[in-house]
């Protein structure tokens, strides 16, 4: 049956969990998820900052949880089967974002940003595709389920000061490739989206910088920074049945930034 162009991006009713969901940036995908009627399952392992994206979502339901921890994840997964009755896509907006020089970084700040951008993002891919076959089951190239990854053109581009953060987007772009191969039979897309330099309470700090903004902006062909809708746009995209035939992609929404 065609569909019409509303339902192409409609997530009305789908089961959805999301990671690190006290961010800034995902604060904003959980309450255009909330607007369009999608159920929602919300964890963090920061409890102030949950609890205050949760009371804007009052239908949603809140959880404490670490993206690098199996156990955790398995709990969180669980209680999201049972809330949702059926897990049909995940958010990963969980990250950290150090900015040093390669002579002067902290090692262990380094393999922090390696453990939460890379691995934390392998385990929750693995226990959101084991809950989405729990509670749905792969159908053999059906819609088996969404899962979304905030990577970054870092993943693409290099800049000074990038090794940790660079390096870890540089591998999910790639985990994201494998994972979607691994799971396209069973219809459980993988994909991610790289933003450009985007203005989030994560970047506060450096874009408070005026000669740190001023050269994120000159390395933008559109001029500008990327704004917390134009990630929403595109998150809305691959959960929704438009995206059904998208996977292994990390979609840069960058203004041109991967151009240069």
């Amino acid at each position: 049956m065609t569909q019409t162009p509303d339902a192409l991006f409609d997530v009305a009713g789908k089961g959805i969990v999301v990671a690190g969901a006290g961010g800034g940036l995902a604060g904003n995908i959980v309450r255009a998820l909330d607007r369009r009627g999608a159920r929602l399952v919300l964890f963090d392992n920061h409890p102030g900052r949950l609890a205050a994206v949760a009371a804007q979502v009052p239908a949603a339901t809140a959880l404490p949880g670490d993206i690098t921890d199996e156990e955790s994840l398995a709990t969180v997964m669980a209680a999201a089967g049972e809330a949702l009755g059926r897990v049909d896509g995940a958010v990963n907006a969980a990250g950290v974002l150090p900015i040093d020089l390669a002579d002067d970084l902290d090692t262990r700040v380094f393999q922090e940003c390696q453990d939460v951008n890379v691995t934390g993002a392998f385990l929750f891919s693995r226990a959101a595709a084991r809950a989405m076959r729990a509670t749905a089951g792969g159908d053999g190239g059906g819609d088996g389920g969404r899962i979304v990854h905030l990577a970054s053109v870092s993943s693409f581009v290099a800049n000074p000061g990038y090794a940790a953060y660079a390096s870890s987007k540089g591998g999910l772009a790639q985990l994201v490739r494998v994972l979607a191969r691994e799971w396209a039979a069973e219809g459980i897309t993988v994909n991610a989206i790289g933003p450009a330099l985007t203005e989030t309470p994560l970047t506060a700090g450096y874009l408070a910088d005026p000669g740190f903004r001023r050269r994120a902006i000159e390395v933008i062909p559109m001029g500008r920074l990327g704004t917390p809708a134009d990630i929403v746009a595109a998150v809305l995209l691959l959960l929704a049945p438009g995206g059904a035939f998208i996977t292994g992609q990390t979609i840069c929404v960058d203004g041109g930034r991967t151009l240069v």
